[in-house]
């Protein structure tokens, strides 16, 4: 019998011992083929890049080496608002987090609530299919007014990662299989029990993908907010005055290391999710 778990283990049954041994054989790291095929596909897109900047030769269109100078100066100079890119991946990641947590710490009781609870369901039903369509960044003119500078950009952070985490936890909830519900049962166990050994348990999974595309969705949107609603650091805000300046090598470089930190958070996440998973 062979059981492949990332190193091969070899597990031999003699049966006239009764005994099992383990083997486990180290097997080479190789490159698989989808890392090849990404490795492809990036180095493809800088190419295609490079020849449409220098086809175009637009000063709004710079080349993938011109965007790489002006990260690389970021990383040791001041902006003329006197931050370093530094401080503005600090202040951005400062409001994802909050605005995430506070989102996470909202959207996953309600939603098991109303996963498990019909009336619940029935009664905050209406009002997030009501708010739900409404983009995060139409309420930038409400943020800014009502909550001001820096809760402005939290608040739509909350908005944008609430509802894909409500939803999935929801989700969650209704997808347990109602074996699992009645074999509690019938060992005795009671609806709160119910709820805490069996309910929240099933659910995590999907509230865990939901946290995911939420914290996606929220990077998103933080980068808009920013732009118009902020008046401290933060990446939106080096796009945004770079481009007031005419420095598109910077516009670019801000938006592949907003590009790279979503990246970085997304995958933690995955991360997350697949420790789950094992569980």
């Amino acid at each position: 019998m062979t059981r492949d778990t990332g190193s091969t283990i070899t597990v031999k049954v003699t049966k006239e011992l009764g005994q099992v041994s383990a083997i486990p054989n180290i097997s080479i790291p190789r490159i698989t083929l989808p890392s090849g095929l990404s490795a492809i596909s990036i180095a493809s897109f800088i190419v295609l890049w490079h020849f449409l900047a220098v086809i175009i030769a637009s000063p709004y269109f710079p080349t993938p080496l011109a965007v790489a100078r002006a990260t690389a100066a970021a990383f040791v100079e001041r902006d003329f608002i006197g931050f370093t890119i530094q401080q503005h991946i600090a202040s951005s990641l400062a409001r994802i987090v909050g605005g995430f947590g506070l989102a996470a710490m909202l959207a996953i009781p309600l939603g098991l609530a109303s996963g498990w609870v019909r009336w619940i369901e029935h009664l905050t039903g209406p009002v997030v299919e009501l708010l739900r369509p409404i983009p995060p960044l139409a309420w930038i003119p409400f943020a800014i007014y009502f909550f001001g500078d820096p809760f402005d950009a939290v608040f739509i952070v909350v908005l944008a990662a609430f509802f894909p985490i409500l939803l999935s936890t929801i989700a969650g909830v209704k997808a347990i299989d109602p074996i699992l519900i009645d074999a509690a049962r019938t060992l005795g166990a009671k609806r709160l029990q119910l709820f805490g050994k069996v309910v929240v348990p099933a659910a995590l999974g999907n509230i865990v993908t939901g946290m995911r595309i939420g914290l996606g969705v929220g990077w998103m949107c933080i980068m808009a907010a920013e732009m118009v609603g902020v008046k401290g650091g933060g990446l939106g805000v080096y796009i945004w005055s770079m481009g007031e300046i005419g420095r598109f090598d910077s516009v670019f470089a801000g938006m592949a290391i907003i590009g790279i930190v979503g990246i970085a958070l997304t995958g933690a996440m995955e991360l997350v999710q697949k420790k789950i998973s094992r569980m």
